[in-house]
């Protein structure tokens, strides 16, 4: 695992360097979770060895650093990502972001301008209000949240099948998963829909079967978004079908330059 210190942000990212063919994938997890967790598997199925991939712990997740000034919010998290690409020097690259991790990755796509091939999202949040969990954590105040919101809402995702990600959370900084779900709620101007059918570079939404029919996704196969499903898996779709998810970015990875609306 490697250590990039993240300018003005009092810490450091850590993430694995997988060596392979350019230009390299980077993948970004969702709120309470840990790429270092989710993307191993993902990244050894044969649908994506050989290339390089950077499996990026977001600030205040898995083995990253918890900055308390850090501001944790989708754009704070997508300039990290931007800063350690230019710290990489690297020329061209993909991105592939989950759930929380996919808005991030639409907000550092705006920022990459011309590095950026290809944008894979997976069920990624694209307007305001948040998801269930986010809706749950930003309804307390940090200080609640802090004191006993965060083991309360592990307990629930346990309850409620969410086990993996339940554990996750639990290892997280609680200000920094309260500030986070707190931007998703508060959404972006322009918002990250609005972003993702701006892009020109060829992206692909990718759907758990499970969470079909899907609303969010309506009108961007018309902005020449494709979509692409994982069978057998719903939004946990790197744990519950981590074969069907790297099947479906390596489509995503697949597709020609240059967006085409539908």
């Amino acid at each position: 695992m490697k250590s990039f210190a993240v300018p003005d942000a009092g810490g450091s990212l850590r993430y694995h360097d997988l060596p392979g063919e350019e230009p390299a994938l980077v993948m970004i997890h969702g709120l309470g979770c840990a790429s270092s967790c989710d993307y191993p598997t993902v990244a050894a199925d044969p649908a994506l060895r050989g290339r390089r991939m950077l499996l990026i712990d977001l600030l205040g997740s898995g083995f990253s650093d918890r900055p308390e000034t850090f501001g944790y919010t989708i754009d704070d998290h997508a300039r990290s990502i931007v800063a350690l690409v230019d710290a990489l020097g690297l020329p061209q690259l993909d991105l592939f972001g989950h759930s929380m991790g996919g808005s991030v990755a639409i907000a550092a796509a705006a920022m990459l301008g011309a590095r950026l091939g290809r944008l894979v999202v997976g069920e990624p949040n694209l307007d305001p209000g948040g998801g269930v969990f986010s809706r749950r954590i930003a309804a307390m105040s940090e200080a609640e949240y802090r004191a006993g919101g965060q083991d309360a809402i592990a307990r629930a995702a346990r309850s409620e099948g969410y086990d993996i990600w339940a554990a996750s959370l639990a290892g997280s900084a609680a200000h920094a998963v309260h500030r986070s779900a707190s931007s998703l709620v508060e959404g972006s101007d322009p918002t990250w829909r609005s972003m993702l059918t701006s892009l020109t570079v060829p992206c692909t939404l990718i759907i758990g079967e499970r969470s079909l029919p899907y609303d969010d996704a309506l009108g961007l196969p018309e902005a020449g978004i494709e979509i692409a499903i994982v069978p057998k898996a719903g939004h946990s779709m790197s744990s519950e079908n981590p074969a069907g998810l790297a099947t479906a970015i390596a489509i995503g990875l697949s597709r020609g330059p240059g967006k085409s609306p539908g």
